[in-house]
Parts: structure tokens; C-alpha cells; sequence
């Protein structure tokens, strides 16, 4: 019987790494800090946060926004970097639903070691779009994702985009637009 190959070359970093040592370079810093937004993944940059797209990502468009300034604590934000950091989020998913059209997203932060996050000392907003139909046998036999799309393409895809203005797109359909409705 014949088997397909599943090629994803950029998840070997991740493979080899040792989960056990703590990690002593924060990424989100590296990149804020570093002129060279393509080599860190950087695809948008507000006045006090940063977007970056997830080296290791969930599901493909997988984003993080994160403050620029080192903040491991909800309680440690400033009331702009807290704003900037919801507004963000809303127009990074405005930019993906009008990009990739995902059927839903999650969205979250995962605050402290034990919370699972994977720098617990730079807290930052995950953002995952997602379609029906986008998870497998995949994870459950093999522990593995199958992301569609290279790293280079999704970065060269959204910072196209971001170059044309920001802006949030309007509700995907099916939302709910009534300010009175409780779900």
C-alpha cells in the first residue's frame, strides 16, 4: 500500500527543542526590537503592541498580539496597551475573515506555565481561525497538524493586506447583529 509523505520542514525546530529548559529569549521582545519584521514573523506593528505569526502554529493564520513592552500579567498592562491589544485582535480577525474566510475562530490567552502557555513571561492573545472540517485522524493517530499553508506565504498574504490599511471588515455572515440579542 502506497502512503502519502506529509512534509512540514519548519516543525523540526520544535521537535528537537528542550521542553524542559526554560526559555531565556523572548521572541515577541526579539522581534519588536528587530528591524527584520519578515525574519521574525512580525506582520503588523501598533503603537505599543506587535502581531506575529505563530512559528508553531494550531491551524493555519494562527496569530499572536501581544504588548511590546514585557508583561507576563493581565493586572500589568496599561488601559492602552489592554485597548490596543482588543482592538487588535478585532481587526486581525476582520483582515482573516476577509482573507481566508474562516468559519469561526478561538481566542484566548494562556497565562502561566501550568495554563500551557509557551512564554509565560510575555503574555500575548492567540488568535486561530478555524473551519469546519479542519481537524482529522491526524493529531489522534500521530500527534501532528497538517498546516496548508508555508509560514512565508501567510506572512507575504497578510502584510499585502495590512499595507492597504487597516480596518475592521464587517460581521461575517450568520453573525448577530442585534446590540439587544443574548445568546
Amino acid at each position: 500500500m502506497a502512503h502519502d509523505q506529509l512534509w512540514a520542514p519548519w516543525r523540526l525546530q520544535y521537535i528537537v527543542t528542550h521542553k524542559d529548559q526554560p526559555e531565556t529569549d523572548c521572541f515577541i521582545c526579539r522581534g519588536a526590537a528587530g528591524a527584520d519584521d519578515r525574519a521574525n514573523l512580525v506582520v503588523q506593528r501598533t503603537p505599543v503592541g506587535i502581531v506575529v505569526l505563530n512559528r508553531y502554529p494550531y491551524n493555519n493564520g494562527h496569530l499572536l498580539v501581544a504588548p511590546r513592552r514585557h508583561v507576563g500579567a493581565m493586572a500589568e498592562l496599561s488601559d492602552d496597551e489592554m485597548l490596543d491589544g482588543a482592538r487588535t485582535v478585532r481587526d486581525m480577525m476582520g483582515v482573516l475573515d476577509e482573507l481566508m474566510k474562516p468559519d469561526g475562530y478561538n481566542v484566548g490567552l494562556n497565562l502561566g506555565r501550568v495554563a500551557g502557555a509557551g512564554l509565560p513571561g510575555h503574555l500575548h492573545w492567540h488568535v486561530v481561525p478555524r473551519w469546519n472540517g479542519d481537524t482529522n485522524f491526524m493529531p489522534v493517530i500521530s500527534d501532528t497538524r497538517v498546516i496548508a499553508q508555508s509560514l512565508r506565504s501567510l506572512y507575504d498574504l497578510l502584510t499585502e493586506r495590512l499595507a492597504r490599511g487597516r480596518g475592521s471588515s464587517p460581521p461575517r455572515p450568520g453573525a448577530c447583529r442585534d446590540e439587544n440579542h443574548k445568546e
